[in-house]
């Protein structure tokens, strides 16, 4: 059965870190839904061809900053009236390192945008939102694995679901929950290979999944189909929930 997005027509979303990858895979799918959507980025300039493609509306937003971020919800509300959905999506991999060696300047970056634009983004959204509302934190594996060079981002990564988990018990009128990809065919994916650190960045290429799976995964789970979710964490590790999506094996 295919999936239904009709109910995402007309919806405001905001999506974080949409300049690429997952972010950028899912401005094209919410559009394509019928959304009105709003993308993020530190630099709007890097949104221009997104922007033009898809009539989406480009924000200029550092998430490490919180004024930003209320800023630009701000700006979806004045510009669409309000806002129904959030995708959590901004996130960053460097330092790559082990934590004797890792500089303490980017590790400190990291926790900036991993963990704390995160919260920057919920508290910047729940108060917005009217009951329904759906907030997604796109999670990973790393939260659960710890990996040789990745501390910051495990770290980072297990922080986020957790402060995710607290928000949808703090705030249960609205839809509050986290996607884990797995491993997704982007530029983040591409410098984690050439740092030749751990098991991941040995994968072959091609067990890596597209950047338009989890793109789909996160329109999905703003629709009532995924209520059963809100809470909780969805992985495209699932076969149940790759073949739910329609996706390849």
């Amino acid at each position: 059965m295919p999936v239904d997005l009709t109910s995402l027509r007309g919806k405001s979303v905001l999506i974080t870190g949409a300049s690429r990858g997952i972010g950028a895979a899912a401005v094209h799918e919410f559009v394509q839904a019928g959304a009105k959507v709003g993308m993020i980025a530190r630099s709007a300039d890097a949104l221009d061809a997104l922007a033009q493609e898809t009539g989406a509306l480009a924000i200029g937003c550092d998430m490490a900053d919180y004024a930003n971020v209320a800023q630009a919800v701000a700006q979806m509300r004045a510009q669409f009236g309000g806002l129904d959905v959030l995708i959590n999506n901004a996130g960053v991999i460097d330092p790559i390192a082990p934590l004797a060696q890792a500089d303490p300047d980017e590790f400190g970056r990291l926790i900036d945008i991993n963990l704390k634009g995160v919260f920057h983004g919920l508290r910047a959204a729940m108060p917005e939102m009217a009951p329904g509302g759906t907030i997604i934190t796109v999670g990973s594996g790393a939260a659960y694995n710890p990996l040789e060079g990745w501390g910051a981002y495990c770290s980072s990564k297990a922080a986020a679901w957790m402060l995710t988990r607290v928000a949808a018990v703090e705030a249960p009128a609205l839809r509050i929950m986290s996607l884990s990809p797995g491993t997704v065919a982007t530029d983040m994916q591409r410098t984690i290979r050439d740092s030749g650190i751990n098991a991941v960045s040995r994968l072959d290429w091609d067990a890596h999944i597209p950047a338009e799976w989890p793109a789909r995964a996160l329109a999905w789970m703003c629709t009532a189909d995924a209520d059963d979710w809100v809470g909780r964490e969805v992985s495209l590790r699932d076969e149940s929930v790759r073949t739910r999506l329609g996706l390849g094996a």
